[in-house]
């Protein structure tokens, strides 16, 4: 399916061991040595930038987009974009809503928006993307559309890009494959992972392992021009350097690596 490295691995999987300068340049040597070429930088330590800049140079590493703090991106934008300019890193995304705008029900899904297109016009303008990365929360429905929808819908798309998780999108009952053509040519980075019940549960899972269709998925995906394809895995259920390691198994086997 490709002809080039897409397969990134999202840290916040391994966050308990990327706390420390010494535990995440041995991270990331293991997430190299499972074959991936780029990795999102999501929940590490404090740990200064220009370290983080050399650890993955020394392994031929792509940053290829970050989960960045909200009060940062709202208050440090500068900083932001320093961070991003220095790491070669050209896509900027927010991990979630903060609570106070979803408990805020529609009125707060608005605020939101027009906020995140504000912030993304100044990534713009630095020539960074700037994403939002949904959950299930916002499949709450306003009337005939979802917060999605409306989050989309009421922002610009140079301002707001997508990084759809099509778990999550699964979890909020929508269908991923759809979800990721909506938001076609809007999409740098997608979000995999995979689903299974477990004691009447839904729970995560390896990609491949769980009921997603991920031939839909990864069908629509290339349609949709994604450039990277994020393994993230919140709750691993074995040691989670083993799933990134089953997941990037399984989607080599579907043409990616």
């Amino acid at each position: 399916m490709s002809t080039r490295p897409v397969l990134a691995a999202q840290l916040y999987t391994v966050r308990q061991f990327t706390q420390t300068a010494e535990d995440l340049a041995s991270t990331l040597k293991k997430v190299k040595d499972i074959g991936y070429t780029a990795v999102q930088i999501s929940a590490i330590g404090p740990i200064p930038d220009a370290e983080v800049k050399t650890m993955v140079d020394d392994l031929g590493l792509k940053i290829v987009i970050t989960h960045t703090p909200y009060p940062k991106l709202w208050n440090e934008i500068d900083a932001v974009i320093a961070q991003h300019k220095l790491w070669d890193c050209p896509n900027v995304a927010i991990g979630s809503m903060p609570p106070e705008y979803r408990e805020a029900g529609e009125a707060g899904f608005r605020r939101f928006a027009a906020e995140a297109n504000a912030v993304g016009e100044k990534l713009a303008q630095a020539g960074l993307t700037f994403s939002y990365h949904n959950h299930s929360f916002e499949f709450v429905k306003f009337g005939k559309r979802t917060g999605l929808d409306l989050l989309f819908e009421e922002t610009d798309p140079r301002y707001l890009k997508a990084e759809i998780d099509v778990y999550w999108v699964q979890h909020g009952g929508a269908d991923p494959a759809a979800w990721v053509r909506k938001v076609a040519g809007r999409m740098p980075v997608v979000h995999l992972k995979d689903m299974v019940i477990q004691d009447g549960k839904q729970i995560m899972a390896e990609i491949g392992e769980g009921n997603l269709n991920w031939p839909a998925i990864l069908a629509a995906c290339k349609e949709a021009r994604v450039e990277w394809y994020a393994v993230e895995q919140d709750i691993c259920q074995r040691d989670p350097f083993e799933s990134l390691k089953i997941s990037y198994d399984n989607l080599k086997a579907m043409g990616l690596s």
